[in-house]
């Protein structure tokens, strides 16, 4: 069977979620978060030792002022009230994306809540935020061209956001949609991907475990036969 260690998610529903039972698409990011400590906690009884969930991409500063604000603000108060529980959880939390064009505020509050999580070991969950993986690889290129070192494949996987972290076994689409939409788009080209139509607030843990059992049970053979 094969083990699994690294899932990413691609949480994609909250918005339609929040407009088709509560006319508001804030409603649904906030039911969303239910959903989120749902899977991290299914992810520690699993013994799943990576989490990957794409919070805000780099494309998704088109979208309304008010829509974006709520969705930083959420983030500022789950971090605020959740980071004591994380840390008796054993959770460390890494932020990857171009995390500099965020607000100050909450700029400085992922760097304490990395912080305070940083030897933290059971799970490590890796939140991108303001990330595209064609930037992170463009940025990775440009390291690379800084340390005046060979571009090569060993080279670009030690200079990701995700260096030292196993690739995904495992990518999880929620909403019906089946892209990748920029998404660890280098660390995927072996991910088992599974397209869920749930909205992202209706996905749940039997949804999550039937995932992890089926890819168990996948014949992986990584180009030989």
């Amino acid at each position: 069977m094969n083990p699994v260690n690294h899932v990413a998610i691609i949480m994609d529903g909250n918005g339609r979620w929040g407009i088709k039972y509560k006319k508001s698409r804030n409603a649904g990011h906030r039911a969303g978060l239910n959903t989120v400590e749902v899977v991290i906690n299914q992810c520690l009884k699993q013994k799943v030792k990576f989490l990957t969930l794409y919070t805000f991409s780099s494309e998704n500063w088109k979208r309304p002022k008010n829509e974006i604000v709520f969705l930083f603000k959420l983030l500022e108060n789950f971090l605020k009230k959740k980071i004591n529980r994380i840390i008796e959880k054993d959770i460390q939390l890494k932020f990857i994306g171009e995390l500099n064009k965020l607000p100050m505020k909450l700029q400085k509050l992922i760097k304490l809540s990395e912080k305070k999580t940083m030897n933290k070991r059971s799970l490590h969950i890796n939140i991108a935020l303001n990330y595209g993986s064609k930037i992170e690889l463009i940025n990775t290129i440009k390291k690379i061209k800084q340390k005046k070192i060979k571009l090569n494949e060993k080279n670009i996987d030690n200079n990701l956001y995700t260096k030292n972290l196993p690739d995904p076994d495992i990518l999880i689409r929620t909403g019906d949609t089946q892209r990748l939409s920029n998404f660890l788009l280098w660390q995927l080209s072996y991910t088992e991907i599974f397209f869920e139509k749930k909205l992202w607030p209706d996905f749940n843990d039997k949804d999550f475990v039937k995932i992890l059992k089926k890819f168990k049970n996948i014949k992986r053979n990584f180009g030989s036969i």
